[in-house]
C-alpha cells in the first residue's frame, strides 16, 4: 500500500500567518494561537503561531515530503507604528490597507533582492508577488479603518546560513532565503521548486547579459563552466534538460552553452528529455549502431551496462572521434528541440567531460 505524501505550507504562509497575528492583537486586542489564513485559488490554511511578545509572532513551517531547506525554518513578524532601525539597506514594500499604509521589511534572516531580473526589483526585500498579495488580502479582513502607517518586519531563524543551501545569492538575493510560494500549499516530492528555481536563474543572468546561457549538468559540469564563464550566466539544470529549454522561451540569448559528462551526453544524444535513471537507462544497442555506422566499429558481441564500460572496451584511438560522435547528436537533439519550443538562439555549443569536446552548431 502507497503512504499518502505529507504536503504542507510555504514560507509566504506562515510569514502572512504571523503578520495577520500581530494585526489582529493591533487593531482589536486579539492574542493568536491558531489562524485561518487565506490562500490562492480560495483555498484556507489553518496556521499555528506563537506570541514572542508583543506585536510579535512567530510561525514553524512544518515537515513535509519535499525537498525542501526551510522545513523547521521559524518564520516571524514584528509590528511596530514607526519606521523600525538598524535593518540592512533596503526599500520597504508598500501596500495600501483600506486607510493604512502597510511597509514589510526584511529583518535578520530575509534577503534583499539586489539584481534585475526577478520577480521583485531591486533593494526590497525578497518577498515574492504571491505572498504579498496574500498578506494583502488577509491583511484587508483584519486592519481597521484608521488612517495611519503600520511597519512589519519579517525574520527567520538562522535564514542566512539556511540561505547558503539556495541560489539566492548567486541571484543577487543577500541576507537571508526568499519568502516564497505560488500557492500557499507545498506539493510534496515535485520538481516544480526546483524547475521554478532554473528559471529565476535564467531571469537574472538575462538580465545581465544575453549574450550566453550555460546550462549545466552535474558537478563536474559546474567546476568547468566556472573557469570559463561569468557565474551569473551559469545555470545548473540538474536532469532537467527540456523543461530547463522550455524557460529560455521569453528569452533572446545569442548563444547556448550546454555542458555535462559522456553518459548525460549519451542521454540528450538519444532524446531523453529529463536524464534521471527513473526515465529510462542508455539504449547502448544504439550505441553499438553509432559506432558502426559512423566509426566502423563492431562491439556487437559486447554487453555493457555504462558507457564507461563502452570506452574501456573500444579502442583509445577511437574514443576522441566517438565522444565528438556523441557531442554532435546531442547538439543535433538540443536544436531539435529548441525549435519545437520556439526558442531562438543563433548558436548552440555543446561540451561532453570530461575529454572536453565541443561541437558548434548555428540556428
Amino acid at each position: 500500500m502507497q503512504t499518502q505524501l505529507r504536503s504542507g505550507y510555504t514560507t509566504g504562509t506562515h510569514a502572512t500567518a504571523a503578520l495577520v497575528a500581530c494585526l489582529y492583537e493591533l487593531c482589536h486586542q486579539k492574542e493568536s494561537e491558531f489562524l485561518e489564513i487565506g490562500l490562492p485559488a480560495e483555498k484556507v490554511a489553518s496556521i499555528e503561531v506563537v506570541r514572542e511578545g508583543a506585536l510579535h509572532y512567530s510561525s514553524i513551517k512544518g515537515d513535509n515530503d519535499d525537498i525542501d531547506v526551510t522545513k523547521g525554518a521559524k518564520i516571524s513578524c514584528r509590528v511596530l507604528l514607526f519606521p523600525p532601525k538598524n535593518l540592512k539597506p533596503q526599500t520597504p514594500t508598500c501596500k495600501h490597507v483600506k486607510n493604512t499604509k502597510l511597509f514589510l521589511y526584511a529583518g535578520e534572516g530575509v534577503g534583499v533582492v539586489t539584481k534585475k531580473g526577478l520577480k521583485i526589483a531591486p533593494d526590497f526585500p525578497a518577498i515574492n508577488p504571491t505572498p504579498l498579495e496574500m498578506m494583502h488580502r488577509n491583511a484587508l479582513s483584519v486592519v481597521d479603518d484608521i488612517q495611519r502607517e503600520i511597519h512589519a518586519v519579517f525574520c527567520v531563524a538562522n535564514g542566512e546560513e539556511i540561505a547558503k543551501e539556495t541560489a539566492n545569492a548567486k541571484v543577487g538575493v543577500l541576507g537571508g532565503i526568499s519568502i516564497l510560494g505560488t500557492r500557499g500549499i507545498v506539493k510534496p516530492v515535485s520538481a516544480s521548486a526546483y524547475i521554478d528555481s532554473i528559471a529565476t536563474e535564467i531571469d537574472v543572468a538575462a538580465a545581465y547579459n544575453n549574450e550566453v546561457i550555460v546550462f549545466t549538468l552535474g558537478n563536474t559540469a559546474v567546476d568547468f563552466a566556472k573557469e570559463h564563464y561569468d557565474e551569473v550566466s551559469i545555470v545548473e539544470i540538474g536532469n532537467f534538460v527540456y523543461d530547463a529549454s522550455q524557460k529560455l522561451q521569453k528569452h533572446h540569448f545569442k548563444k547556448l552553452v550546454f555542458i555535462t559528462s559522456v553518459a548525460k551526453m549519451t542521454k540528450v544524444a538519444q532524446g531523453f528529455k529529463n536524464t534521471h535513471n527513473k526515465y529510462g537507462s542508455i539504449d547502448f544497442q544504439e550505441v553499438r549502431e553509432w559506432l558502426q555506422e559512423s566509426l566502423h566499429v563492431s562491439l556487437q558481441e559486447q554487453e555493457f551496462r555504462t558507457l564507461k564500460g563502452v570506452l574501456e572496451v573500444l579502442d583509445k584511438e577511437y574514443h576522441p572521434s566517438f565522444v565528438k560522435l556523441l557531442t554532435q547528436k546531442a547538439t543535433q537533439q538540443l536544436q531539435q528541440w529548441l525549435r519545437e519550443l520556439s526558442v531562438e538562439v543563433e548558436s548552440i555549443e555543446v561540451i561532453t567531460l570530461p575529454q572536453k569536446i565541443s561541437f558548434v552548431c548555428y540556428n
